[in-house]
């Protein structure tokens, strides 16, 4: 196997989380149009998250958040967005980036991503390269989420990238 000089894994995974971004700033803007809700999980410790330190340690690695009928000003920009949700009767403001974001789905559009990936030692920490992006149909749910639940596609249809290149 030969080193990936053009990187082309961190090119993709840049471009996916672009679209995160453009979705999550139209919601901003706009609001959720009709049945449309969100699924973000996110890595808890990761660089420039911003949580209560309870909901850090209920989840120390990753978390789940429902972006539906209950949450308030839903900032985006370049870097990542911040919201404010309800725990337990208390609004809470989060901050999210785009580079702790593990997966993102809106259910009601049968559309999501994932990523995957690795830190490597040579890179920038808080920087990771892609292992496996993948479009998913199927959206996975901890139980951990917000109030609000989803029913989801149970038949776990992935279509990778692979599927789309020519041979």
């Amino acid at each position: 196997m030969t080193d990936d000089m053009m990187r082309y894994d961190l090119m993709v995974e840049q471009a996916l989380r672009t679209v995160v971004r453009e979705a999550m700033g139209r919601v901003a803007q706009d609001g959720l149009p009709g049945e449309h809700h969100l699924y973000i999980t996110f890595r808890t410790g990761e660089e420039g998250v911003s949580l209560p330190d309870y909901l850090i340690e209920r989840y120390p690695d990753e978390m789940t958040i429902v972006l539906q009928h209950q949450f308030e000003d839903l900032t985006v920009d370049h870097g990542g967005f911040a919201v404010s949700l309800n725990f337990n009767n208390v609004q809470e403001r989060l901050r999210i980036p785009f580079a702790s974001i593990s997966a993102f789905a809106d259910p009601s559009a049968n559309f999501g991503l994932q990523f995957k990936f690795e830190e490597a030692e040579e890179n920038i920490p808080g920087q990771f390269i892609s292992s496996e992006t993948e479009f998913r149909t199927d959206v996975e749910n901890d139980g951990e989420a917000e109030e609000e639940s989803a029913e989801t596609a149970a038949d776990g249809n992935v279509v990778t990238l692979d599927t789309f290149r020519k041979k």
